[in-house]
């Protein structure tokens, strides 16, 4: 440090030991001393004798205005002879640091009380003034924090709380302050503080941890808590703060939202499931089952719409929740007043208390719900439409509470109810069908049988003309062009027969064991005499084949598929057959090298009276020769497929173990 010979604070001791910037000025205001610190907080070295009343490069008011030398705090007090303090003013450094500063001038007076000088003290309260507006800015966000903000000693007590606290738990601050955090906290989640405190006097943080407290009415709140620790200057864990924020309507959202996911699940399940039954009562017990889960019911209940003789009654076909003598024993429902808003389709039924509704009550003999029965108080009917508008049914639910229902299990129920009345639809359209169906099977075997006599007998005096007509009789060709057509359809009727036979389960096997591989020879020898227009191969791995089977209905399959070959082949010439054997399985294929077969149409020629699209115009036949095959060789528990390429022909396979089960 610098002194003047004069200045009257000329002990360098005393001033280099201060902490605070200080000079002194003589009585005309020229710098005669100055600390080290004074000189930094300048940022500059004054000169002795030459700077005047201030030591800094440049000043400003806290407003901004610049402040002179000559009307600085130092300037005052030499010119009023008076203290100059308390100030705020802002001192920048030649760097462009600025440092806020509060100056104390005082003048110094000699022994004989004459002005001799003065001396500036200039205190940096830079930092002093950031913590405050640090902590006036975090006070304000705290105060206006959408969020909880509550701190509180490692002992739990309360040592400040924001309005959003207030906001959500009902306290006002001078209520909670002093208090332990525990008024917040259910009984049952009391162990939580412990571990919080626990984790906190750790120095651990809790982020994002989800619980419930209870407001000062008591009322729960589910919040999502973050905890810190909080320290003093020294590093110190003093406490904790905690940020909480209110998510009850998120969960309830997510709440929602699960329920809806998987109220879509059971609707996707039972629109699989319902879809795939053709079955009444298989439908409506899966949709009763299904509604009764979804909305929650003690019962649910399926009521058809029916009439009688008597007028109009209700009959109960499904039931879930509750054993059918439940309801049995009371009797069926009326068309009451209660019910009638279901079952004349006037729309869905919801009420709360279904005991204090204006229609409850009105019809006797009970006047209400009979003793004994199941306790209705929240009740839901949902009607069931047919597509052409009238009401099949009604789905009916019950519980013993009230308010139960609401209008979201309203729109589920009624989407259950539209799925539910298209399978009912289409399960009743395949009743019908299969009425028809029956019918129809009735009927060839009637007709197949009945036909069966006559021509036996037409055969018989065919063959009679046959052999009293002379061989040169030109009409003798004519018999014999007939007897092959009364062949052709006598076999007609006994493929009639046997799928008639087939429907009803009264088909008839033989099974013995004889020889495939003669079996082979046998048939086409008299396929190659029946069908001279084609070359028939057979190709035999074996010499023997001894298998166990009707030999009959083999045959039966054999000839039809070569007949087939040889029918659906007219531009080729060859047809090749192949046995042989795979383990205890025997193997048979009919080749043919004509038109084939389209990919889409493979699976379904083994249907009944199917025939192939692109031959059914100009191919005679009914389709039914592949059906009874493929039912023969299933009976077998053997398999029957077709590969095929339209254009390059198709080959037929059979497989059937070379023994059957001793129990056929």
């Amino acid at each position: 440090m610098t002194f003047a010979a004069s200045d009257p604070l000329s002990n360098p001791t005393f001033l280099e030991s201060l902490p605070v910037a200080i000079y002194t000025c003589d009585k005309d205001g020229y710098i005669t001393s100055f600390n080290q610190a004074a000189k930094n907080l300048w940022g500059r070295e004054p000169e002795i004798g030459k700077d005047r009343f201030v030591g800094w490069w440049k000043a400003f008011q806290s407003d901004g205005s610049p402040i002179t030398p000559e009307t600085s705090p130092m300037s005052r007090a030499l010119r009023e002879r008076v203290p100059s303090s308390g100030e705020e003013i802002i001192i920048e450094t030649p760097a462009g640091d600025k440092r806020i500063v509060l100056p104390y001038a005082s003048p110094l007076f000699d022994a004989e009380g004459k002005l001799s000088g003065g001396a500036n003290t200039l205190l940096d309260i830079t930092d002093q003034k950031s913590g405050e507006s640090k902590q006036a800015l975090l006070a304000a966000i705290i105060e206006s924090s959408d969020d909880v903000i509550i701190s509180k000693t490692l002992k739990g007590i309360i040592t400040s709380w924001n309005r959003s606290a207030e906001k959500l738990f009902g306290y006002k601050e001078e209520e909670v302050l002093g208090k332990h955090i525990s008024i917040l906290i259910p009984p049952d989640r009391l162990a939580e503080e412990d571990l919080i405190i626990g984790k906190v006097s750790c120095g651990q943080s809790l982020d994002h941890f989800e619980t419930i407290r209870v407001t000062k009415t008591g009322e729960p709140k589910q919040i999502s808590l973050t905890v810190s620790p909080v320290k003093d200057k020294h590093g110190k864990i003093i406490g904790a703060s905690k940020i909480a924020r209110d998510i009850t309507k998120q969960k309830l959202a997510e709440e929602q939202l699960q329920r809806y996911a998987n109220s879509l699940k059971i609707l996707n399940t039972i629109g699989r499931a319902i879809s795939e039954d053709l079955d009444v009562q298989g439908i409506l017990q899966k949709v009763t089952d299904a509604t009764t889960k979804l909305t929650g019911a003690q019962f649910g209940a399926f009521f058809y719409n029916t009439v009688n003789e008597q007028g109009e009654a209700l009959m109960l076909y499904t039931l879930s929740g509750a054993p059918r003598e439940a309801f049995e024993k009371f009797g069926m429902p009326r068309n009451t007043a209660v019910f009638h808003a279901t079952f004349s389709g006037q729309g869905i039924v919801r009420v709360d208390d279904i005991t204090k509704d204006e229609r409850y009550g009105k019809s006797a003999p009970h006047y209400g719900m009979p003793k004994g029965h199941l306790p209705v108080v929240s009740y839901l009917a949902v009607p069931v439409f047919s597509k052409d508008g009238t009401v099949i049914g009604g789905l009916f639910f019950g519980h013993q509470d009230a308010g139960i229902f609401t209008e979201e299990h309203e729109h589920l129920v009624n989407g259950v109810a539209a799925q539910a009345a298209v399978a009912l639809d289409n399960a009743k359209l395949y009743e019908e069908i299969k009425v028809l169906n029956s019918k129809k099977d009735e009927f060839i075997g009637m007709a197949s049988h009945e036909l069966k006599t006559p021509v036996t007998s037409i055969n018989g005096y065919l063959q009679i003309l046959e052999r009293s007509v002379p061989d040169e009789d030109r009409n003798k060709s004519y018999i014999v062009k007939a007897r092959q057509q009364v062949g052709k359809l006598s076999t007609l009727i006994s493929d009639l027969l046997d799928v008639s036979k087939i429907q009803t389960g009264k088909l008839p096997f033989n099974y013995v064991q004889f020889d495939l591989v003669t079996t082979l020879k046998e048939v086409v020898d008299v396929m190659r005499q029946s069908n001279s227009s084609h070359t028939i191969n057979l190709n035999l791995d074996p010499d023997e084949l001894i298998i166990v089977a009707d030999q009959q209905r083999i045959e039966q399959v054999v000839i039809n598929l070569i007949s087939n070959a040889v029918k659906y082949a007219p531009g080729s010439e060859v047809v090749n057959v192949y046995a042989g054997i795979k383990g205890r399985t025997a193997k048979v294929s009919v080749q043919d090298f004509g038109i084939g077969i389209e990919k889409d149409q493979q699976d379904r020629i083994f249907s009944r009276f199917y025939r192939v699209e692109s031959l059914a115009s100009h191919m005679s036949g009914l389709g039914i020769g592949l059906y009874i095959s493929h039912e023969i060789i299933a009976r077998h528990n053997g398999k029957l497929w077709v590969a095929s390429k339209p254009g390059e022909g198709s080959t037929f396979t059979f497989e059937i173990p070379v023994e059957q089960p001793s129990n056929i």
